[in-house]
């Protein structure tokens, strides 16, 4: 038995809605390419994978993060642990960027072991892949008792069986947003294996939606909501917790849950919203700045990476198919005019934006900013 999908209210249906409705016009936006939507792509893929490692405490900046999904070499102060839990949470949120568009897909066993093994590989007492053969709980902190006890080992086998069938053929009139949240729900209250849980439950969250064909994961993935700042993962374990009830009983009512996860999905969207824009507005801006300069079109791309604080010589050159000596060209040309500054140096050396492009990026974030975001339960 596992968490039943609860009645939705007529409020829940207006939420659900509306956030269809931003899903529906990000789809419209991404099928007009435009030459800032693969940095965008980028930069909400390392935004999921920041937000869902920093809950479980790694802890890396925006700039690695970055830099991480662009395939380059973060920084060396970054620990080992933190290190290989981006390292593998990137590789597993890639293959369900991929997965999103597999023509064969199944939802199985194996599919669930490869993806928890991406992810833990590097630890060895997790036995990464693999359903765990001995009792686990959550702690509650130091001298405290557990916070939440999961079903003994010998359950597990059967409760993964009934999950897998309920993603192959379950709730098919739910909408997608519903099925994915109490797939989240279902798989970390389950807690199939010693370590992990918390990051392939938002995974599958994830994949739930990407499976479901209306928008890319990046754009549809509320995991960089989640873990943007303390006060949102607490409210997400107070969720959790408060649907739980501190043990696995699964005939409790799910609906607290339901509600907490459609709240960060169209906040999450409002964000999203916003993303577009900004990076619109901050586009034609820098494509002033190139013209009034008389720069090469092709470097916008460079000084939009660099307001962000990402800009690397490997990946401006990936970026716009140069060579190696054009982009360097370009870089010290920018750099003549004090468009952009270098930081760091050798294998971590990348670029920042000089005072005209701060200036920008500062004006276009205070513009679609200017109003507050709208909690989606409240008139």
């Amino acid at each position: 038995m596992l968490f039943a999908t609860p009645s939705l209210t007529s409020e829940d249906l207006r939420v659900i809605a509306e956030i269809e409705v931003f899903r529906a016009e990000f789809r419209h936006r991404l099928a007009e390419p435009r030459r800032w939507e693969g940095q965008l792509r980028r930069s909400l893929t390392a935004a999921a994978v920041r937000g869902s490692t920093h809950i479980e405490g790694y802890t890396i900046s925006s700039e690695d993060a970055e830099t991480l999904i662009a395939g380059g070499e973060i920084s060396p102060e970054t620990g080992d642990a933190t290190r290989d839990a981006v390292t593998g949470y990137r590789d597993a949120l890639s293959y369900i960027q991929r997965a999103s568009g597999f023509t064969l897909f199944t939802w199985d066993h194996t599919l669930l072991s490869a993806l928890h093994f991406m992810m833990t590989r590097t630890h060895d007492d997790v036995g990464a892949g693999a359903y765990r053969s001995t009792g686990v709980w959550v702690s509650g902190g130091p001298n405290r008792p557990p916070v939440y006890t999961a079903p003994d080992p010998d359950q597990v086998p059967d409760l993964m069986a009934e999950f897998l069938d309920r993603l192959t053929g379950g709730d098919p009139d739910t909408p997608a947003v519903v099925r994915a949240s109490m797939a989240h729900l279902n798989l970390v209250s389950i807690h199939p294996w010693r370590d992990g849980n918390g990051r392939m439950s938002r995974a599958v969250h994830t994949l739930v939606l990407a499976r479901d064909g209306v928008l890319a994961p990046e754009f549809s993935s509320i995991e960089e909501w989640l873990g943007a700042d303390d006060f949102n993962t607490r409210e997400y374990y107070a969720a959790l917790r408060t649907v739980q009830g501190g043990a696995w009983q699964p005939d409790r009512d799910a609906h607290a849950w339901v509600r907490f996860a459609l709240t960060a999905h169209h906040l999450q969207a409002q964000e999203v919203q916003r993303r577009f824009v900004a990076a619109s507005r901050l586009w034609q801006r820098l494509e002033a700045i190139a013209e009034r300069h008389r720069l090469d079109p092709r470097t916008v791309s460079a000084l939009y990476a660099a307001a962000h604080g990402h800009l690397r010589r490997t990946g401006y050159q990936a970026e716009e198919g140069l060579t190696r000596d054009q982009a360097l060209g370009d870089l010290r040309a920018l750099r003549g005019l004090g468009l952009i500054e270098p930081t760091g140096h050798a294998r971590t050396q990348r670029y920042l934006g000089g005072p005209a492009l701060r200036q920008a990026r500062g004006e276009v974030h205070a513009e679609v900013h200017a109003d507050l975001y709208r909690e989606p339960y409240r008139s």
